[in-house]
């Protein structure tokens, strides 16, 4: 097939889609992916199979340049939408489509079957207009990465402040360090986050790696909302407030929360189509349906999850964490109540997303004595988050890769929370 066929076809197929979810956006992650679920379009993971990005939330000044060039590095014509609210995410998909139709066709008719392709941005939220935007950006001197090859391969880019590595024809090699056997080999140092497919938003652990084994980790963050509200803490950070919260209403997040959570890993773990089943039953939760439409097809998914062998194999034994160290660490989520490794965790969401059904319809106050979220107490002076993160350094170093990325699934921090891991404002996407 010839440039031109291709990108005639390009015109006409449905795009591939690559979210890009900034902290405070869990709302607008939500509805991007069930519009893309009912439409039946791909996601990509990796910004190279990618042909629209779509951004979850407002990026700061900094970020939007910085998101600009990651779609620089997707393949052409590409195309980016930005998405602030759910309600907004079937427009904006709309007219990433039609820009990406557009350019495609442009680039068939074109001599030479190409154009600039430099200019694919378009915002799609309704307060900002719908034309084209392409503002002249100067040039960047950072390294933007075209993200990971494969599930569990890192995205952003391999160059940031404090490498010490050399180069050969400008491009940035490993160097020598010792190993913990005693043996000199490469180090490379890179960074995980923020934007990662099934990754928690605004996360970046910048890795030092030899081989595919984490030697050392450093956890970072881009810029959260200024108010730290987190959207799976809701229902209890009102009734913190002295709001009238029904605990129905807690119980749905809370199951809602968990799902998200298997989701993510299961996805990771290559199982995606028991992630987009676990999705679309987070999606009905979230919108009301009766605990029993919701209750009989969790239950037969989650204890079917429960009962593989595969699952237990692949995840057993990474990242353990004792109920003692966990308690010692201030962890006090299912984290705590696991008792266990990766698979454990797993369990223990599954468990809980079945419980919170029954109380579906409970519609007594939520009580203010101990307000335990999906993640654990929320009303103390230090999030749930907070222990989660702190633990990453403790349980990734010495791990391979990709069980590291496993792991982080495994505690799923909402940095929505107000935690303290200091944000970096030049973090790298």
């Amino acid at each position: 097939m010839d440039l031109r066929s291709r990108l005639r076809r390009m015109a006409v197929r449905s795009p591939v889609a690559l979210p890009a979810v900034l902290p405070g956006a869990t709302q607008a992650r939500l509805g991007v992916e069930a519009e893309l679920r009912r439409r039946g379009w791909e996601t990509a993971q990796a910004p190279a199979a990618a042909d629209l990005l779509v951004v979850c939330g407002s990026p700061c000044p900094e970020e939007d340049r910085r998101l600009d060039t990651l779609l620089r590095t997707m393949s052409q014509p590409a195309a980016r939408v930005d998405v602030t609210r759910p309600e907004h995410a079937a427009q904006a998909l709309d007219e990433g489509f039609a820009l990406l139709r557009d350019r495609a066709a442009s680039r068939a008719e074109s001599p030479l079957g190409h154009e600039d392709a430099t200019d694919g941005k378009h915002d799609a939220h309704p307060a900002k207009g719908t034309a084209p935007a392409g503002p002249a950006h100067g040039p960047h001197h950072d390294h933007a990465g075209p993200g990971h090859p494969g599930q569990d391969a890192p995205g952003g880019h391999s160059g940031h402040e404090g490498h010490t590595m050399s180069t050969v024809a400008g491009l940035p090699m490993a160097d020598r360090a010792a190993d913990r056997d005693g043996l000199s080999l490469d180090r490379l140092n890179l960074p995980l986050g923020p934007v990662l497919a099934d990754w928690p938003a605004g996360l970046i652990l910048r890795c030092a790696l030899q081989g595919d084994i984490v030697q050392e980790i450093h956890v970072d963050r881009l810029p959260g909302p200024s108010d730290g509200t987190s959207f799976w803490n809701e229902p209890w950070s009102r009734a913190a407030r002295g709001e009238p919260v029904e605990r129905g209403a807690a119980a749905r997040r809370r199951c809602a929360a968990h799902l998200d959570s298997l989701g993510r890993l299961l996805s990771l773990a290559g199982r995606p189509d028991t992630a987009a089943r676990l999705r679309h039953l987070r999606d009905e939760v979230l919108a009301g349906a009766p605990s029993g439409h919701c209750g009989e097809p969790l239950q037969a998914l989650t204890k079917r999850v429960e009962r593989s062998r595969t699952l237990r194999w692949g995840l057993a034994g990474l990242g353990r964490l004792s109920a003692e160290r966990a308690r010692q660490r201030g962890v006090t989520g299912p984290a705590l109540e696991a008792d266990g490794d990766v698979h454990d965790r797993l369990l223990t969401w599954s468990r809980e997303a079945r419980r919170a059904v029954r109380d579906f319809d409970d519609g007594r106050p939520l009580s203010t004595g101990r307000l335990i979220g999906p993640r654990g107490t929320v009303e103390g002076t230090v999030p749930p988050s907070q222990a989660l993160l702190d633990l990453l350094p403790e349980l990734l170093t010495g791990t391979e890769l990709g069980c590291a990325r496993l792991i982080v699934a495994s505690l799923d921090p909402d940095l929505d929370e107000p935690v303290a891991v200091p944000a970096t404002e030049g973090a790298h996407a």
